[in-house]
């Protein structure tokens, strides 16, 4: 099993970056765009003094100062209220003017399937992630949750063995680069047809094959639901 890959599931510590950039909130406009051009990054969290995360300046906020230069976009009398936001970080100087807040954090300890969910959720390619007491320790970006299909085929399988330890019947797994294929013979026709599922949400899972057979097929009288 590979250091820091826990074989019962990985979470954001396992895949994040630590030590991200970062700005204090009386940053200013040109010091954060040569912060994301030479960092190579599209957002940089804004913190206090503490590390606390108060908002985080993206690439986007950052142009609307371009999209709305000249005055060329002037105020209309129904404007929606993001319309409005923008406009407002276009006149703003320094990053606590600039920033989307309150910012959208994820912890360390945080399954990477629910940062995932999280990420598509609020419509974002990275979060800022934040220890127990909510300071800023690095950032955690899509790219990296795809980090959890690097998972070993050991740990995988022992991960998948522990899940099906608990059916009533024999079962064994075999892992080839993610893909699971599952084996045995189990009491219930609904125990069996449970498999698929069980063996999907163990991380790093590509697809799963499931060959395991039945004795009873206990579905026959269930109740719809």
């Amino acid at each position: 099993m590979e250091k820091g890959i826990d074989m019962n599931g990985m979470t954001v510590a396992d895949v994040m970056t630590y030590g991200a950039v970062s700005a204090t909130a009386d940053a200013p406009y040109r010091d954060l765009v040569d912060l994301i051009e030479t960092r190579s990054v599209n957002a940089v969290p804004v913190i206090d003094r503490f590390s606390l995360v108060l908002g985080v300046v993206s690439a986007s906020d950052l142009l609307h100062k371009i999209e709305f230069a000249g005055g060329h976009d002037r105020p209309r009398i129904f404007e929606s209220r993001k319309h409005r936001q923008n406009r407002r970080r276009a006149a703003g100087m320094v990053a606590h003017e600039l920033m989307t807040a309150p910012a959208v954090t994820v912890f360390k300890g945080t399954p990477v399937a629910e940062a995932a969910r999280l990420m598509e959720t609020a419509g974002l390619r990275r979060l800022p992630v934040v220890d127990d007491l909510g300071r800023l320790v690095g950032m955690v970006t899509n790219r990296d949750l795809l980090k959890v299909f690097l998972r070993p085929d050991a740990a995988i399988r022992d991960q998948v063995t522990e899940v099906l330890s608990t059916v009533d019947g024999e079962v064994t797994a075999e892992v080839d680069h993610g893909a699971v294929r599952v084996r045995g013979t189990v009491y219930g026709r609904s125990t069996a047809e449970s498999v698929t599922a069980r063996v999907e949400a163990v991380d790093g899972v590509v697809s799963v094959e499931n060959r395991v057979e039945w004795t009873l097929d206990d579905t026959v009288n269930a109740m719809p639901v």
